[in-house]
Order: C-alpha cells, then structure tokens, then sequence
C-alpha cells in the first residue's frame, strides 16, 4: 500500500477528497498531509464561504482523529532547503519527505518538476492518474466506493448524479470513463 502524500488542492473540492478518503478507508492507500496543508483546505473553502470554511474545520478535526499517524510535521529549517519553482509549495514536497511518501498527489503538476522528486524516492500522481491505476487493480472495488460516494453526494444534492459527468467535473475525466464503462443500467441495479 502506497504512502500518499495528498496536496491540499486534491482535498478540495469534496467529491474528489471523499473518492480519495474512501480509497484510503478501504486500504488501498496511506494518507499523509502536515498541518499547513490542511490549513489551505480550510482556507479555501472559506473562501466559498464562511459556512464551507466550518464545515471543512470539522472535517480536518475527523481527519486528524481517524488518520492521527497522517498528519506529517515538517521543521521549518528542512522545508528552506528545499526549492520547487513556486517556493510556496515546497512546504508540500517537505511534507512528503518527511512523511516519507511513496507518491505525491496534486493537481498542480507544473509546480512539482518530477526530476526533483525523483531526488527524494517520490513519484507525482495526478489524482485521476493515481484513482484510475487504482481501479485497473480492483474495479469492483474502486467502483464500489466511487458509488457510494456519488450515492452520499447525489443525497445532498438532492438529486441523482451522472458517474461520468461528475467525475468529468470533478477533474477525474480517465476514471468517470472507465467507471461508467463497468456501470449496471439503473432497470440492472434494481
């Protein structure tokens, strides 16, 4: 099982997060993230708004009490030797380090040169790259947990939502294809 260092901008939006957490849940990654990191989750959904930024509070406080070895703690003085073409997310890169991560996962590939990476033993992953390599190994069981999911947000919503069309909005267009090819017709499910 991998260790999985998870950048903040793969921890929000939700669907993407929960699809991720439920991998984790299910062991088929280890979750990692320091605290700076989980303070940019929570500083982005508070920018949405006031009630999502509460929202995302409670969510790390369950994070921290369900994963309590994921959250990495990374010394000041380790994370300023450290150089990315954005000095902003070498915090992330130290995370991963520290935490001694096999995969690094962000959306923000440009950011993390994989030469550099590849200095420290650390493979970066795009989300659907990594859900989607999960899934060729275990599709019923990626599918299972994709659904379940969908089924929690499609509650909230209040209405059904399109597996692919979702995973498509949610930046997950490799995995909503290759899930919704495996899809029972809703008249199969019943």
């Amino acid at each position: 099982m991998s260790r999985v260092l998870l950048d903040a901008c793969v921890l929000f939006p939700s669907v993407l997060r929960e699809i991720l957490l439920a991998a984790a849940k299910d062991n088929l990654i280890t979750p990692l993230w320091s605290q700076r990191i989980l303070e940019e989750w929570r500083r982005a959904a508070q920018r949405q708004s006031l009630e999502m930024g509460s929202i995302a509070q409670t969510e790390i406080l369950l994070l921290k009490a369900r994963w309590p070895q994921a959250l990495v703690t990374v010394p000041l003085e380790f994370q300023s030797r450290l150089s990315l073409p954005d000095p902003n997310d070498t915090h992330v890169l130290a995370a991963a380090i520290q935490g001694k991560a096999d995969e690094l996962v962000t959306a923000n590939l440009r950011d993390f040169p994989t030469r550099v990476l590849a200095q420290y033993g650390i493979i970066r992953r795009d989300p659907d790259g990594l859900l989607l390599e999960l899934a060729h190994s275990d599709p019923d069981r990626l599918f299972r947990l994709t659904q379940n999911v969908l089924d929690k947000a499609s509650e909230m919503e209040g209405s059904c939502l399109d597996l692919r069309k979702t995973l498509r909005k949610t930046g997950l267009p490799r995995l909503g294809k290759f899930l919704a090819s495996r899809q029972k017709p809703l008249s199969d499910r019943q």
